[in-house]
């Protein structure tokens, strides 16, 4: 920041420090560092491109620098990771960056150089990287691979996406629990390619999960305690086939360091760590604001310009459709009247931009309900009364508020003689009234409707269902105000 000195104008200052605290430290770093790789790569020549490319290098971290180089182009991020001194840097930069970066770099790089940074992954991490490569360089760089290592890589393959066998790492500690102490440290000191986590894992002599040792104790106690006297029951496990959402329910309820994945008999097949759970997180994060937004891009991905209008064009075509059909109700409205009460189309607005912002309410907070377990089946029917209720009260306080002032403020004016306030105020407030428990019901049960078939409940907050909203809402309004009419 810069010093301050006695002609400066407090106010001023402290409006640039309110504005520099609205960044995190962390976003603060990754502009700093990408406006150091772009100039560095804005030199004339070659030598002092990678001069600089070399400094910086050894001034930040791959991590950092993997999010920093998603402000160059993506032709230029290989030279990026070319120049990390070590493997290990290299791992670590490939696993942090986005897929593009990674597509660019395995396009750069040979099979023989990929075949060696897989070989010092965990199988997890090796699976998760190499998805961004070809399906038939996939199998060449299997092929490449050392055969247990490659079978494990393979192993998490052949399971669904968004499952706990896609999150699961398949290399883990677990000791038949006659073992000693002593044994079970001697070999993780023999395997430490192996991560160690919280938990070492206990079976019994048919192979079958039993239970879990904190690792903790390998340290604290004597080598000599058999593994069994330390041994801890597991209350909760899962199968390869669990969704990625119950996973992330019972870590987060339960604040679980590890989560087991047995087969079908009982035998340990994976583990699931907290680091997976929080990627998981980021991953439905990613996808709920995307749904919510109405678009099918990556999120937090820097996706090109002509992918990104393709990825959200569809679900804006589908709301042009609808807006064109609210213009043809309108317009069959208006010829349906003869233009005598031309003045219920004024209210429009104000019908479907109430009725569509309660809607979202009920779905936004319905919706996260159900994300977090505190819907279930049994409890579905007073969650859905619930927000219908509060979407009734809403509608009934705000029609009735909207009519007197529609009848006190006399919009209608001398503008038609042939109804008066009172009327326009009924009019306005009951239809009103109609479209705010329509669009209650549709944000409603339009998530309990996509869940049910199988679609992510955050897309009742999209355009599509935002425009189905106000069709529907601008009908009953009509309908409302021709049944007045009609009885008048």
């Amino acid at each position: 920041m810069r010093e301050s000195t006695g002609d400066d104008d407090p106010d001023v200052e402290v409006e640039d420090t309110q504005a520099y605290a609205l960044d995190s430290k962390v976003a603060q770093l990754s502009d700093i560092l990408g406006e150091k790789l772009e100039e560095a790569f804005l030199k004339q020549t070659a030598t002092l491109v990678l001069h600089d490319i070399s400094k910086i290098i050894s001034e930040h971290t791959p991590i950092d620098l993997a999010y920093a180089c998603l402000r160059l182009p993506v032709h230029e991020r290989p030279v990026l990771y070319e120049n990390f001194p070590s493997r290990s840097a290299k791992i670590e930069f490939l696993i942090n960056t986005d897929s593009r970066t990674r597509a660019a770099v395995f396009r750069h790089i040979s099979d023989e150089e990929t075949k060696d940074l897989v070989e010092n992954m965990p199988p997890d991490e090796a699976f998760y990287v190499l998805e961004d490569v070809a399906e038939r360089r996939f199998r060449r760089i299997l092929e490449l691979l050392d055969p247990k290592k490659a079978s494990r890589i393979r192993e998490i393959k052949k399971h669904q996406k968004n499952t706990a066998g896609r999150l699961m790492t398949n290399e883990f500690f677990a000791f038949h629990s006659d073992m000693t102490i002593g044994d079970a440290c001697a070999y993780i000191r023999k395997n430490p390619g192996i991560s160690l986590t919280s938990w070492v894992f206990i079976f019994n002599g048919h192979g079958q999960l039993q239970g879990y040792v904190p690792a903790r104790h390998l340290m604290i106690n004597s080598p000599k305690f058999p593994l069994k006297q330390l041994m801890k029951p597991i209350s909760h496990k899962v199968y390869p086939e669990t969704s990625r959402e119950e996973v992330v329910e019972l870590v987060e309820r339960y604040k679980l360091p590890v989560l087991p994945v047995i087969n079908m008999d009982d035998a340990l097949v994976g583990v699931i760590t907290l680091d997976d759970v929080i990627e998981a997180i980021e991953d439905i994060a990613d996808e709920t604001i995307a749904n919510m937004a109405g678009t099918a891009e990556k999120v937090s991905e820097q996706e090109g310009l002509c992918k990104r209008f393709f990825s959200r064009a569809p679900w804006l075509v589908v709301t042009l459709c609808a807006g064109l059909l609210n213009v043809g109700v309108m317009s069959w409205f208006q010829s349906y009247e003869m233009g005598a009460w031309v003045f219920v189309l004024f209210f429009v607005p104000l019908i479907t931009g109430m009725s569509g912002n309660i809607g979202i309410q009920c779905s936004t907070i319905l919706v996260r309900n159900m994300a977090t377990g505190l819907v279930s089946k049994k409890n579905r029917r007073e969650a859905v009364y619930k927000e219908v209720g509060i979407g009734l009260s809403f509608g009934l306080f705000f029609g009735i508020l909207c009519g007197i002032l529609v009848y006190l403020l006399d919009f209608v004016g001398v503008a038609d003689a042939t109804i008066g306030p009172s009327a326009v105020g009924l009019i306005v407030g009951a239809g009103l009234i109609g479209a705010c428990l329509t669009g209650t019901l549709l944000g409603v049960l339009s998530p309990l409707f996509f869940g049910r078939i199988g679609i992510d409940p955050a897309v009742a907050s999209g355009p599509i269902v935002t425009a189905f909203n106000d069709f529907l809402s601008m009908s009953i309004y009509f309908l409302i105000a021709m049944v007045i009419r009609f009885y008048m």
